[in-house]
């Protein structure tokens, strides 16, 4: 039968394999395809006069481009299932080709076709970047029950294993587990580490002790996380012998909920020192998002017309009452304005709203109720899949809110947010945002702002594109809408 983490190690050699075949077959249909459609089967086309023919390019180019996917390491276990590098390092590798050969064919004064160029390359990175997406939905279920995942060893203090533990445990499909923990140079570790079942196998700041417990827990990676008491040499020959025995080395400093973007690395001396830029949106990037706020929200109110104007006569002929609903919200800097949506509620709403206040169910700051008697039959409809926010692309018009941004707060629940909190007005709310696709009204009031702040600190335009997008699946789905 074998070792049972054997075999269950053995899914990174299983996914590299797979990946390997997929991008053959996927490459192979791209430049096959638009060889068939730019030229034919039949075609005798050639490259400048040469007697070799664009069947030997396509082979040279298909070849070529499945080599780029390796020397990218696109295929790496470490970066699969999880977060965006994977799709970059795809989408590089197979830019560079094209560019490389849009660079040899204008040296060399080649008149490659166009056209065949222009189909192979989108359908090619596309039916990659899809093959990579499914991958994904297929980890996701087996890392959900527990399958598929990274065996770590965490090193370090009692709160930084702590920290670091319970995130990875709730974000699992980023493919790592816990399995057990080492805290250098603290022979009684804190109760709170206790509490989380890892058991704690040593404290002994040498590198043979804690290579020993890295048998004994078979872990396929050391995270070493904040509070770590072991002096300098000690990491490096650690290091050392991780590397020799083909187990990774994750480092996990004690900066939270911050992007990519943010961190550089810089050598000093042998040293890497990692810089955290500060975060602000700059006028330019203001502008552009701006921009991007008008023009969307823009083609969303022409491409929603229908939907607007039917849903205007379902509320209205569903319980008397204004068809929308006008609520005073804090926006940027503070700043008050009329948010606006369908109304989904009857309308004496927020004087029976004392009657439900032992039935709340949010959390701090939050009001909510599940199965609010005040809720209309339209409105039951509208508030699960988010139809009533709908009116808010014309508050995104007006420059009161943003297409994304964090939750649009009460005034009541500004005046008693904590310092920090109060970040979440430097930007401008929005109508969809992280709090939007991760969990809706299910989430925590802690969450919520935790999310809320990691967006302030982490803005992009693209990050704004991606969640645009993840909003689509999580409005469908109705899930935490109540």
């Amino acid at each position: 039968m074998g070792d049972p983490l054997s075999q269950e190690a053995n899914w990174r050699v299983r996914t590299s394999r797979t990946l390997r075949i997929v991008d053959a077959f996927v490459i192979i249909w791209a430049v096959a395809g638009a060889y068939g459609i730019r030229f034919g089967l039949d075609s005798g086309f050639t490259v400048s006069g040469r007697d070799s023919s664009y069947v030997w390019l396509s082979i040279v180019l298909a070849i070529t481009w499945w080599l780029m996917l390796g020397a990218w390491s696109t295929r790496q276990s470490r970066i699969l299932g999880s977060g965006p590098d994977e799709y970059k390092r795809v989408a590089a590798a197979s830019l560079w080709l094209f560019g490389f050969v849009a660079i040899f064919s204008y040296v060399f004064r080649v008149d490659t076709a166009r056209g065949y160029v222009g189909i192979a390359l989108p359908a090619g990175l596309v039916g990659l970047l899809l093959a990579r997406w499914l991958l994904r939905q297929h980890l996701s279920v087996h890392r959900q029950l527990g399958r598929r995942m990274s065996r770590l060893m965490l090193l370090g203090g009692s709160s930084g294993i702590v920290h670091l533990a319970e995130t990875l445990v709730r974000e699992k499909h980023a493919g790592y587990v816990p399995v057990a923990a080492y805290t250098p140079g603290d022979a009684s570790p804190s109760p709170e580490l206790m509490d989380l079942g890892l058991p704690v196998l040593g404290y002994e700041p040498e590198t043979h002790s804690i290579l020993d417990s890295l048998e004994r827990c078979h872990a396929d990676a050391v995270a070493i996380s904040a509070g770590v008491q072991l002096h300098p040499r000690i990491l490096r020959q650690l290091g050392w012998e991780l590397a020799n025995r083909n187990v990774g080395l994750i480092m996990a400093p004690a900066l939270t909920d911050i992007a990519g973007p943010r961190i550089h690395t810089q050598q000093v001396a042998g040293l890497p020192l990692i810089h955290v830029t500060t975060p602000s949106l700059e006028a330019g990037q203001r502008v552009a998002k701006r921009l991007f706020d008008i023009v969307v929200s823009a083609g969303l109110t022409v491409l929603f017309s229908p939907l607007l104007a039917a849903l205007v006569l379902l509320v209205r002929f569903d319980s008397p009452g204004p068809i929308l609903f006008r609520q005073e919200r804090v926006g940027f800097e503070g700043t008050p304005f009329k948010m606006l949506k369908f109304r989904s509620m009857v309308s004496d709403a927020e004087s029976r709203l004392a009657e439900l206040a032992d039935r709340n169910e949010g959390n701090g700051l939050l009001f909510k109720v599940k199965n609010d008697p005040r809720i209309t039959r339209v409105g039951g409809f509208l508030r699960r899949y988010s139809l009533d926010e709908l009116p808010q692309l014309f508050n995104v018009l007006a420059g009161s809110m943003s297409l994304v941004g964090p939750r649009p707060p009460l005034p009541s629940e500004v005046e008693a947010y904590e310092r920090d909190v109060r970040r979440r007005l430097l930007v401008k709310p929005g109508v969809t945002g992280l709090w939007q696709v991760s969990g809706r009204s299910n989430l925590s009031w802690q969450d919520s702002v935790r999310l809320d702040l990691y967006y302030v600190e982490n803005w992009s335009l693209a990050g704004d594109l991606i969640i645009l997008l993840r909003t689509a699946r999580a409005v469908l789905g109705g899930h935490g809408a109540y």
